[in-house]
């Protein structure tokens, strides 16, 4: 919990400096909105590449998951028709 405060106050005075550079920023208005609006698509574009990451991580970790549950099921039903087959 105490993390998420910190981590919280630390964007909070991020956005804070960001807003305070802006208002005192020498830049026209106008280009003040440009580099604003470039900056948030390569943020996009940054944040959309580490999601697509992190989903092709998630996506190989469940299919080595799956492949290897079912080599566990097929191998626990070997063994156990092999005790059936004893008992027989």
């Amino acid at each position: 919990m105490k993390a998420n405060k910190i981590a919280l106050g630390v964007l909070g005075g991020i956005a804070a400096g960001a807003v305070v550079g802006i208002l005192f920023a020498p830049a026209k208005g106008a280009d003040t909105r440009k580099k604003m609006l470039q900056k948030g698509n390569n943020l996009a574009d940054e944040f959309k590449s580490q999601l697509e990451n992190l989903s092709g991580t998630i996506k190989n970790n469940y299919d080595k998951m799956f492949h290897d549950g079912k080599n566990i099921i097929a191998e626990r039903k070997s063994k156990f028709d092999d005790i059936m087959d004893i008992n027989s």
